[in-house]
């Protein structure tokens, strides 16, 4: 099917299209694992002159070394609890998923545990095993990378007081705390981080129930700030617990932006009579409203009943439009992302509204 034919489709006919679509190939994934599955019960990939079914999968099936990974573990998973390809097959579970789940599956609980991650995203799946496998917290590591890497690194994990001590064997030494994820089978090794290549994303990973792990690599300039509020802190957190300054500072950064965007305060003041018919100035107040009543999240609802999940990039909104006489009131005012605000726009102005405008940047 080429592009011209997709656009004489309607937007209904598109929609259920793509819904189609993606049932076959939830469907056509599933039997694929069930081969692969096969095809390593046999060793057919010896036939093949590959000495593994990753390899097999690379080099004849070309696949990508993370897509054969997450079937082949996905495979591995089914030949031991089939039900794991009828989850696949229906979408009550992705790839990533099974992967995650494929280590902690037993006869007793993995209809359980496939019901419990049914439509969850890999960050709920995490969060899940988190619950079923806490893990002990890790020990907060401050460590200069190799020169010609990058500059500063810090990992640390959420901590609140009385904690016990994490267990020495969570993070034997600085070197594993930085040491990168174990590569695939038949995977080569990656090679070392030169100053060009791209830095590493922050990561956040789910250790026990409301216990988490984040790491991420800071320049020599955030490691000082670190350091002097340390220093600044010391009769308060002689221990030099990281994640409490770091708690400390988060609280003070999210009440500040708050209070910038949505008015927020612990002593609000009521503001002046102003014309809100005049102006397109939304009173303090009515931020405040506002913001409470649609929880802080976009407040666009589809046809289906479907509220937008975004919680970043949120602007005010007036329903009916200041320019068709809409008024900045708290009935008349809510919260949408960029995206759902330029699309209401649309909506109501036609397509030219936003034609000047930039493409929003999604974080």
């Amino acid at each position: 099917m080429d592009s011209e034919s997709l656009q004489e489709l309607t937007d209904s006919e598109l929609l259920a299209r793509v819904k189609r679509l993606v049932r076959s190939e939830r469907q056509a994934t599933a039997a694929l694992v069930a081969h692969l599955a096969e095809i390593e019960n046999r060793k057919l990939y010896l036939e093949e002159g590959c000495g593994s079914l990753f390899s097999y999968c690379t080099q004849v099936l070309h696949l990508s070394e993370h897509a054969a990974y997450n079937r082949i573990e996905a495979a591995r998973a089914a030949r031991r609890f089939p039900l794991v390809l009828a989850s696949l097959a229906h979408g009550d579970v992705h790839l990533a998923a099974v992967k995650l789940l494929a280590p902690h599956l037993t006869p007793e609980n993995h209809r359980d545990l496939l019901a419990a991650a049914k439509h969850k995203s890999k960050r709920a799946i995490e969060e899940l095993i988190a619950r079923l496998r806490p893990q002990p917290d890790v020990p907060a590591v401050i460590r200069k990378l190799p020169a010609g890497k990058r500059v500063g690194a810090a990992t640390m994990a959420t901590a609140q007081p009385g904690d016990a001590p994490a267990a020495k064997d969570a993070l034997p030494s600085a070197k594993a705390a930085w040491s990168p994820a174990a590569s695939p089978p038949g995977a080569a090794a990656s090679p070392a981080l030169e100053p060009s290549a791209p830095p590493r994303p922050a990561t956040v990973v789910p250790l026990a129930p409301e216990r988490y792990k984040v790491q991420f690599t800071a320049t020599a300039a955030t490691c000082d700030k670190l350091r002097r509020a340390q220093e600044l802190l010391r009769h308060r957190i002689p221990a030099d617990d990281v994640a409490e300054i770091f708690d400390m500072a988060l609280d003070l950064l999210v009440r500040d932006l708050e209070s910038k965007k949505f008015a927020a305060t612990d002593r609000p003041r009521r503001g002046g009579p102003g014309n809100v018919r005049l102006s397109r100035h939304i009173a303090a107040e009515v931020k405040r409203a506002v913001w409470q009543r649609d929880q802080g999240r976009c407040a666009f609802v589809s046809a289906s009943g479907a509220r937008c999940t975004e919680r970043g990039q949120l602007e005010f909104d007036h329903i009916q439009p200041h320019a068709d006489g809409g008024r900045g009131t708290v009935d008349n005012v809510r919260l949408l992302c960029r995206r759902h605000n330029q699309y209401e726009a649309q909506q109501f102005f036609g397509p030219w509204h936003a034609e000047g405008m930039p493409e929003p940047v999604v974080r």
